[in-house]
């Protein structure tokens, strides 16, 4: 059987509208909390040669609780190897990572992690690879089952439950891989570029769908972009980082309410905010040449 096309989005009813309409902007629902703690981390790489090879340099950032924070940069900047330093499957050279504060000394059940690539199992269904977790966890089947249709209903693809991974599109894939992530209910959610491999058009509607998603789910949110305007769309921080060795060059805030729609884009306010990401990430490759 091939692959099942990509369903539209569900239409929101106009009592929700007008309830997404009045919600405040994020730096006003967002808690001082620190949720995540990065101190000072470098990271380096024995090479061939002798001489290390330093990816990331003393790089030090807080995100708050509940807050969606994107780190945006060039290729080859180490934005991924801080997401995986993060999640615990790689260890840095010096330095510190705390989540919920909390030592970060390998992987954990409260980070959950989305990949660029496919990361679904391919012998289970939609709703078996959404459970998965929660089966390791030992939980009541009834407690799983309820906990399943919700994410299920929360990605849209309740039709889609008893389907293979084969069966299902680039986005719908992504969509059961944020779904499984949160069913396991952790305290941050780190993303490495989770629509990357997707179409523009496929693309957008992915990010209006995380935002949803996460509006919904107020979790902690890391996530990885070398797209600018997707970072912006998507994050209350916008982290910008320089190129080899890796580091924190500005932290910028996303003063743009919510919700946030695809016309925003024109909007004065993202313009100027993508303008001055585009000048740091050009000053900063220029100095290197």
């Amino acid at each position: 059987m091939g692959q099942l096309a990509e369903p539209l989005p569900s239409t929101v009813s106009d009592e929700q509208q007008k309830q997404d309409n009045t919600t405040p902007t994020k730096e006003a629902t967002t808690s001082e909390k620190i949720q995540l703690h990065i101190d000072e981390v470098t990271l380096k790489f024995p090479t061939s040669t002798g001489t290390d090879f330093t990816a990331l340099d003393k790089v030090s950032m807080e995100v708050r609780e509940n807050e969606f924070a994107v780190i945006v940069g060039p290729s080859g900047c180490g934005k991924s190897s801080l997401l995986y330093l993060t999640a615990g499957l790689n260890s840095p050279t010096d330095g510190e990572i705390k989540v919920a504060g909390k030592v970060v000394d390998g992987p954990g059940a409260e980070r959950g992690m989305v990949f660029q690539s496919y990361t679904l199992f391919p012998w289970l269904t939609v709703s078996e690879n959404i459970e998965f977790g929660l089966k390791q966890k030992k939980m009541p089947a009834p407690e799983r089952k309820k906990i399943v249709q919700k994410y299920l209903k929360e990605v849209g693809l309740e039709s889609f439950a008893d389907r293979n991974p084969k069966q299902l599109s680039g986005g719908m894939k992504q969509r059961v891989a944020i779904a499984r992530s949160l069913a396991n209910d952790p305290e941050i959610l780190l993303m490495d570029e989770p629509f990357g491999a997707l179409d523009s058009q496929t693309r957008m509607q992915m990010q209006q769908l995380l935002l949803q998603v996460w509006e919904h789910s107020k979790k902690t949110v890391v996530f990885v972009t070398h797209d600018i305007d997707e970072a912006i769309m998507l994050g209350d921080r916008v982290f910008v980082m320089g190129a080899r060795p890796g580091r924190i060059q500005k932290v910028l805030d996303v003063n743009i309410p919510h919700p946030r729609t695809l016309d925003m884009v024109m909007e004065p306010d993202f313009i100027s905010l993508k303008r001055e990401i585009l000048s740091l990430l050009h000053d900063d490759l220029t100095e290197m040449h």
